[in-house]
């Protein structure tokens, strides 16, 4: 049994990442371990002001970030469990303290053998759903492309449409010199153009999963059972 991201890229690319990327993607239930980043943003930035509504929605469930900053204080917690219909799923629950107080990008992730990518469940009711497609660059580093969106909610199961739909693009990477992971996160709408992003680095921590477990808060409120 591998984690869900070994799964996804294959032993020959996955193996193709700089060997700390390879540590901190190899959370799971088989390893038994679970990573949490602390850092700093050096900058989350938005689009075009007609994105801001866009943006406010979708943070009133932890989806999208409607604000902006520089050297912003930040974590990530990636947290493997079980859940409810039995499928490994790793938490990617953002956590960026601005002023006002801090604001969340929740997701999890699962390995869907029908879509035979990552499936990434966004918010804090998993209502949006996003393929995803992950790559070893050249460098060691790693590449993740969104592809389709869902939007699920009671018996409504739709695609969305690329007018309003964002596709994503995550490299992360591993700076030997500082000892730190950096993240760069870009969100573009084919027709609007970019919605937002954010980029900075981080240090990571690994712990025993089953020791520790999953602290409240962390998974979702509602689980969706679609992929």
């Amino acid at each position: 049994m591998t984690s869900i991201f070994r799964t996804a890229m294959g032993d020959a690319a996955f193996e193709r990442l700089h060997p700390e990327l390879q540590r901190r993607f190899s959370v799971g239930l088989a390893s038994g371990e679970l990573c949490v980043g602390r850092g700093v943003m050096d900058r989350i930035w938005h689009g075009r002001a007609l994105v801001k509504p866009f943006l406010a929605v979708g943070g009133l469930r932890n989806i999208l970030l409607p604000r902006t900053g520089r050297h912003v204080p930040f974590t990530i917690e990636n947290v493997p469990y079980a859940d409810s219909y039995g499928r490994e799923t790793v938490t990617f629950v953002r956590t960026f303290v601005l002023p006002g107080g801090p604001r969340r990008f929740d997701a999890t992730m699962i390995h869907s053998p029908e879509r035979d990518c990552l499936l990434d469940y966004l918010g804090t009711h998993q209502h949006l759903a996003s393929d995803l497609h992950l790559s070893a660059e050249p460098d060691g580093s790693l590449l993740i492309r969104s592809g389709e969106h869902r939007f699920r909610e009671g018996p409504l199961d739709v695609r969305v449409p690329e007018l309003v739909g964002g596709r994503a693009e995550v490299r992360e990477s591993f700076d030997e010199r500082t000892g730190r992971f950096r993240i760069n996160v870009r969100v573009e709408n084919r027709y609007v153009g970019p919605l937002f992003g954010y980029e900075g680095s981080f240090t990571a921590e690994y712990a025993d999963v089953r020791s520790r477990g999953v602290r409240a808060g962390l998974r979702p409120v509602r689980e969706e059972v679609r992929v």
